[in-house]
């Protein structure tokens, strides 16, 4: 068994900046990615990395970068983490460019940056439309250099970080109750590996394959949430799931596929069928001192950016969700069930193929529209996952199980009830770097190298091969029913009795997933892949579910049509899911205290919505 001193689970934003860090900490690495090396679905993001430079707007600050990153979330974010985040945000992409980056340029040579939803000031840093697809290939070309410089010093080829394409993992193996490495199989091959290490970052993503319609990749199967669970983690926040507003609609064979938050940020508008432009209608109080009220207000904001009024396409991303959801219920959607989005209106044809190339070629060849002149048909898509793995803000480690850390999509606590357009990539780059940090220095502190359970292999093992034997259930047929039961019953828009026939449904799939049987052998199968992948999605799907029934409230991406109202009784609480004997349990758990010089970032007024008088001199105290 090979031993390593970190492997980290996900080659992705997150992945790779904890490899980075670790191996620049001296610890010998081993990075497992599902797919090809590069093809992570980071490579999605589109928008950009937000961060507060102050590059096009001077009144930017990680203050003002906090304050809108908890307001996104609803104030359920843990504050450390979204402290953390503002702060680091900027070192992490001046970083990027040291190491490549090819950021696009202000008039005056700086890191350009555009508008997002939720967010003050201009703060995304950017790479046109491609930005996630920019932030792999500098961390990818990082890892290579940093083996080169193993090779050169060595004299081999041996490296102190050495990739595994194409792998999957399927435990986390531990010697007592501590980390001692994971095991899993080649994909191609079907070979078992497993790999001994005293430290394990999960970096693995979301969970958006449980659901039917998503902009999620096909590895975003929950690996990373269900492997924390097994191990005996925590995770918290599951009911909370964003829908992005604008994914494609039409024609059904790219329905989800995401259209990226820069069209509006870059000036697109939403109009229903009527051709009305219908964000007006649905800013909620909360926001309504900082949006704009009629068209001539907002033309006004594009004119003339420190304009504090911004157009209310710019709200957060649930917010944007529900009105869209709300007009297509009104019988105000397009022909295919969706909205239009229209950046023709405000932007030259060649400024829309310079600023927004990929979603120009996007529409050109999926749906047959050019968006230099046509609208494009859009409506709310899964996207993101907030809940994820409970872990120390300053370390990414759990409390739970010493030597398992997470960074990115699969680790909850930095986003809260929703996150901010962007907020995803300096997450990962913040996180995954303090992530592999920490997991190096844990490792250099152990005294003896771990030594995984033979029986915990031998079972993983029983369990990786069990459906090659007489069972009667199809895994695609079992899936398509798991994407169908969250997408119908525990979706945009929850009611409890919905909720409750959701419960009883995952049961019934999970005792019927238990009976799933595979043709062939391990080679090339697909089939054996999906089987495998279905503990994890149900596993997560029933924390998403339980966890939305218990929250009575509608917060974020969390919404409950019997419970339409914020409560402020539950913004102090996050809710727990923990493995007991096989089964989900969810308990209520007190949020962390804002710190006084934090609270002081944000009007009265505005607190008094989420905080009562009791909670507020609590807090201030």
């Amino acid at each position: 068994m090979e031993q390593y001193d970190v492997v980290v689970v996900g080659a992705g934003g997150a992945g790779l900046r904890a490899a980075i860090e670790a191996r620049e900490q001296g610890a010998r690495v081993a990075v497992i990615c599902k797919s090809l090396f590069g093809k992570a679905h980071t490579v999605m993001a589109e928008g950009g990395i937000a961060a507060s430079m102050g590059n096009v707007n001077s009144g930017d600050s990680w203050q003002v970068h906090f304050r809108d990153t908890m307001r996104g979330g609803k104030f359920l974010n843990h504050p450390r983490m979204a402290e953390l985040h503002a702060k680091e945000a900027p070192e992490r992409v001046w970083e990027l460019e040291t190491w490549g980056a090819l950021f696009d340029r202000t008039a005056d040579g700086r890191i350009s940056q555009r508008n997002f939803g939720g967010h003050e000031y201009p703060r995304l840093a950017h790479v046109g439309d491609r930005t996630g697809l920019e932030l792999i290939r500098t961390l990818q070309q990082k890892v290579v250099a940093l083996q080169q410089a193993d090779h050169r010093e060595s004299g081999d080829y041996e490296s102190g970080l050495k990739i595994f394409q194409e792998y999957t993992v399927t435990r986390i193996v531990k010697d007592g109750g501590k980390v001692a490495g994971v095991f899993g199989y080649a994909r191609e091959s079907g070979e078992f590996f497993a790999l001994a290490a005293p430290a394990v970052v999960l970096a693995t993503g979301g969970i958006g394959k449980s659901f039917k319609v998503t902009s999620n990749s096909w590895e975003y199967t929950g690996d990373g949430h269900a492997l924390a669970l097994l191990a005996g983690a925590r995770l918290l926040n599951m009911e909370f799931i964003q829908f992005h507003p604008t994914g494609m609609v039409w024609p059904p064979s790219v329905k989800g596929i995401l259209v990226t938050e820069s069209v509006r940020g870059d000036g697109g508008v939403l109009r229903n069928s009527e051709g009305r432009r219908f964000m007006f209608d649905h800013v909620p109080d909360v926001f309504r001192a900082q949006y704009a009220e009629s068209e001539a207000e907002a033309d006004r904001w594009y004119a003339d950016p420190d304009h504090n009024r911004r157009p209310p396409e710019l709200l957060p991303r649930d917010e944007v969700a529900r009105a869209i959801n709300a007009e297509v219920k009104a019988g105000r959607g397009t022909e295919h069930g969706g909205v239009h989005l229209d950046v023709s209106s405000r932007l030259p044809a060649e400024e829309i193929i310079r600023r927004l190339p990929s979603m120009h070629h996007q529409f050109r060849e999926l749906a047959d529209v050019d968006i230099t002149r046509e609208p494009m048909e859009v409506g709310p898509t899964c996207h993101y996952v907030m809940g994820g793995v409970e872990v120390d803000p300053d370390t990414a480690a759990s409390p739970a199980v010493p030597g398992l850390y997470a960074a990115g999509e699969v680790a909850g606590g930095m986003h809260g009830a929703n996150r901010l357009g962007g907020n995803s990539l300096s997450d990962l780059l913040v996180f995954g770097r303090r992530a592999g940090l920490h997991a190096a220095r844990y490792a250099a502190a152990q005294t003896e190298p771990p030594q995984p359970a033979a029986e915990q292999l031998d079972a993983a093992r029983a369990e990786a091969v069990a459906p090659f034997g007489d069972g009667t259930e199809h895994p695609y047929a079992l899936h398509q029913e798991l994407q169908q039961t969250m997408n119908d019953l525990v979706g945009i828009i929850r009611r409890a009795g919905e909720m409750k026939q959701a419960q009883d449904r995952l049961a019934v799939l999970r005792r019927r997933a238990e009976q799933v049987g595979i043709e062939g052998h391990r080679q090339f199968n697909p089939g054996w892949h999906l089987a495998l992948d279905l503990r994890n999605m149900l596993l997560v799907s029933e924390c998403v579910a339980k966890a939305a029934l218990l929250r009575r409230e509608s917060r974020g991406g969390h919404t409950r049509e019997d419970w339409p109202a914020m409560d402020r009784d539950w913004r102090r609480s996050n809710l727990v899911c923990a493995l007991v004997d096989g089964s989900i349990e969810v308990v209520r758990q007190p949020l962390p205290r804002l710190r006084a010089d934090l609270l002081a970032l944000f009007d009265r007024t505005e607190l008094a919505k989420y905080f009562t008088p009791e909670e507020l001199a609590d807090e201030q105290s």
